[in-house]
């Protein structure tokens, strides 16, 4: 019983950090409550989705994360852009 309630706290915790940082909730929750402390650790040090620089998709506008090799919405490859096509970071909300 008291196993449940630790993986559950750090369940809720880790789901807040990663969540906090752009990711997904569910994700880091299953993380952090099957490995408590090293799943919270783990969303604590993972990196900040809004720090990554964006580019629009040539063919929908979409905006895509950097990394991205095909558009999310419309499907299209895109190819590494010009520095200048390179949209600065999400100011987090």
């Amino acid at each position: 019983m008291v196993y449940i309630v630790i993986a559950l706290s750090f369940a809720l915790a880790g789901g807040l950090v990663g969540r906090i940082k752009g990711s997904s909730f569910f994700l880091w929750a299953l993380i952090s409550g099957v490995f408590p402390i090293v799943g919270l650790a783990a969303a604590v040090l993972y990196r900040f989705d809004t720090d990554e620089p964006r580019r629009a998709c040539p063919v929908c506008g979409h905006v895509c994360m950097l990394h991205d090799a095909l558009c999310i919405r419309c499907g299209s490859e895109l190819d590494f852009p010009d520095e200048s096509e390179i949209l600065p970071p999400v100011a987090p909300a």
